[in-house]
């Protein structure tokens, strides 16, 4: 089995933010950790890149009085090196889509789709005062359908419905605010309605894909596809393949869907294996992941494979579209205009990152929008890592150090009770149910089965008491506190995905080496034999020092820290992102 793993490609006009990075990024580094332990590393491949054409960048890019290349390789390098560096993400390809293997692929594909492609004149919303044709992501207006006043040119956030900008009632340009005129222009058109049938085929019968990423499609099938114009008047971009397509650039939304084949591509370019690629895109034994944020929907499930439909090639279509709502702050859309949430290279100031992963994951926002707040974040740290695992682990592995010498003892299978019997098969069971959410996209979910297996844990040596037995019993002491040992393994495993150096940290401390290098279908044995020495035993969490007693004044203690630690970073930061 091939697994294809991809996490929506971030525009680089920004440093993106928390709820940015759950939607997408992080969340399918989660996945993709766990895919490579269950279906082995050489099988899944993990890709992005870095979003930097279209109107948002030629515009700073004429400000400043330079090319887009130049403030796009600057951010694509600052963002790539937060992800891979602070955040541990374990992309096998993070490119961009000034990438020469890109660009050459994307007018390629295009090529091949003409039978579906036709040229129309269209009226296209022009701004007199900023002297540019606008994308329908620049036009803002009130969605004619909900009645939402900040709806955009192509999607009202709101209600979900596809728009178009003339469709908005009283329709501004997002840059400037003042109201554009409709001028009549030649583009390129992608015949979606010739792919209605197929689409509501396909995604009626997936029996894997969530249901709010069906609900979207299939309204969208049912409102009727329409042809979608793939070409821009905008100078940054792929220049347009189609003959007769003079100054016209491809629209980004669909060279960046086709980037996800050709960062494939160019890994296995790279890797030396030209045509490694195809077994990750074509065939019956391949599954595709896509983790995405809720306004990307449509584009996924439904540009995106009517577009791999029209190749007539045979691409795998996606198997999960794991789309998050949206993370709020403290109650509020995150903003950076008005200093409202947190960014990524603000986040290691504040705390540790791996904290962060965890927390961020256990506020994934997979079935409706969730609400960040400190006082849930500290929780989280201080009771579900540092208390349920933390805590569990230190209690085992300390008893293991005091009466048998740091040695795991022996066991006598004959003499199990029915309570040791129970957990026994919870640890064995534990990772198969983890590995079933996991499979669907639910990440969040996931998780409980973890914490539950360390809950679990605690209640079993409370139940058993094997600090007690050892005064009466030394046998089913050992008993108790072999099966618990054998239990950390495997919750050191099932943390991996999430909090790969914690987890490694207490692998090492049950005296193993190489977590990186687990099966996930082996993660309920019993591998720790009697015999094996402990490692060094810590605190393998520690206690956020943030008082919750009052959450008003945890909140300002917390942006007053912000502040501080803006002042200082925005200085770091590439000009297109200050």
């Amino acid at each position: 089995m091939k697994i294809f793993v991809a996490s929506a490609w971030p525009y680089v006009n920004s440093v993106p933010h928390l709820g940015n990075l759950i939607g997408s990024i992080l969340s399918a580094d989660v996945f993709a950790r766990y895919a490579r332990m269950k279906y082995g590393k050489e099988n899944v491949v993990f890709v992005s890149g870095s979003d930097e054409h279209g109107t948002p960048i030629e515009i700073e890019a004429k400000k400043r009085g330079v090319h887009p290349k130049l403030l796009t390789d600057q951010a694509h390098e600052y963002d790539k090196k937060l992800f891979l560096e602070t955040w541990k993400i374990t992309f096998d390809n993070y490119t961009r889509t000034e990438s020469e293997v890109h660009k050459e692929f994307v007018r390629s594909f295009l090529l091949n789709l003409r039978k579906y492609i036709k040229v129309e004149e269209d009226e296209i919303p022009y701004c007199e005062h900023d002297k540019l044709f606008l994308p329908d992501r620049f036009i803002k207006g009130t969605c004619p359908y909900c009645g939402f006043e900040d709806a955009r040119g192509d999607q009202c956030d709101n209600c979900g419905r596809l728009l178009t900008p003339k469709l908005l009632i009283n329709p501004k340009c997002a840059l400037c605010g003042s109201k554009p005129i409709f001028k009549r222009t030649k583009h390129w058109f992608f015949d979606l309605s010739e792919f209605s049938d197929k689409i509501r085929d396909w995604i009626s019968s997936s029996p894997y894909m969530p249901e709010n990423v069906k609900s979207v499609a299939l309204s969208w099938v049912k409102e009727g596809l329409k042809p979608r114009s793939i070409t821009r008047d905008n100078a940054w971009g792929i220049p347009a393949p189609f003959e007769g397509a003079v100054n016209k650039t491809v629209y980004v939304w669909f060279e960046a869907l086709l980037g996800y084949i050709s960062a494939t591509i160019e890994y296995f370019r790279k890797e030396g294996n030209e045509e490694k690629w195809k077994e990750f895109w074509f065939g019956n034994d391949v599954k595709s992941y896509y983790f995405i944020g809720k306004d990307n929907i449509p584009f996924h499930a439904v540009i995106l494979p009517a577009m791999l439909m029209a190749s007539g090639e045979g691409y795998v279509l996606p198997t999960v579209i794991a789309s998050t709502e949206y993370l709020l702050y403290e109650g509020q859309k995150f903003s950076k205009s008005r200093k409202i949430g947190i960014w990524i290279d603000e986040a290691k100031e504040l705390m540790d990152i791996e904290y962060w992963r965890f927390v961020l994951i256990r506020l994934r926002p997979e079935e409706k929008d969730t609400n960040f707040t400190w006082r849930e974040a500290v929780r989280i740290v201080n009771t579900e890592l540092n208390d349920d695992i933390g805590n569990y682990a230190n209690r085992v592995l300390s008893m293991v150090k005091r009466y048998f010498g740091g040695e795991v003892p022996n066991p006598d299978e004959s003499v199990y009770t029915d309570d040791d019997r129970k957990f026994i098969n919870e640890i064995k069971e534990a990772p198969k149910k983890m590995g079933e959410l996991m499979e669907l996209g639910k990440l969040k979910a996931g998780t409980e089965e973890l914490l539950k297996l360390a809950r679990d844990g605690n209640s079993y040596l409370n139940l058993r008491a094997p600090w007690n037995l050892i005064k009466t019993d030394k046998q089913q002491a050992a008993n108790v506190l072999y099966i618990a040992t054998n239990s950390l393994r495997t919750i050191a495993i099932m943390m991996y995905p999430f909090m790969p150096d914690h987890a490694s940290k207490l692998y090492s401390q049950i005296g193993l080496s190489g977590i990186q290098n687990e099966k996930w279908d082996n993660a309920g044995d019993f591998a720790i034999k009697p015999g094996q020495k402990i490692g060094n035993v810590e605190p393998l969490f520690k206690k956020l020092d943030l008082s919750i007693e009052d959450e008003f004044k945890l909140q300002e203690e917390i942006h007053r820290k912000l502040e501080e630690i803006r002042k200082k970073i925005e200085k770091n930061r590439p000009e297109l992102l200050r």
